[in-house]
């Protein structure tokens, strides 16, 4: 499968979208213009790095995280993503989604034929 690169503009875009934000908010909130907000959305520009740095600390998240850089060791920009979502969730809502997980985990093997590695009863060969 193709992993697709996401550029800056539009890992920003999701997140402004994400916490229901505007560019004019995101603007003001970091003391930066609008219209250096928009050119970096629609991807005409990159911020420097101290913007770069405010960004990242405002969204909490990596500087690679919204570079969608990764070195062999690193999450990919989903597995983030993921993370991102999960450290939101409430305890039991953790559970869920771990749950909901394995499910999806289950139900694609079973299409293919295959035996969980993640039921507590599979016994490694």
């Amino acid at each position: 499968m193709d992993v697709i690169r996401l550029k800056f503009g539009n890992i920003l875009r999701d997140l402004l979208e994400e916490r229901n934000l505007s560019q004019k908010q995101l603007a003001d909130d970091l003391n930066i213009s609008a219209s250096a907000v928009g050119n970096y959305v629609r991807n005409n520009r990159e911020p420097d790095f101290e913007t770069l740095k405010k960004i990242a600390k405002y969204f909490q998240v990596s500087t690679d995280f919204l570079l969608n850089y990764q070195s062999k060791q690193d999450f990919s920009y989903e597995e983030q993503k993921i993370l991102q979502i999960f450290r939101k969730l409430t305890e039991d809502q953790k559970e869920l989604y771990i749950e909901q997980g394995k499910l999806l985990i289950r139900c694609s093997q079973k299409k293919k034929g295959e035996s969980s590695p993640l039921r507590p009863d599979h016994k490694a060969v």
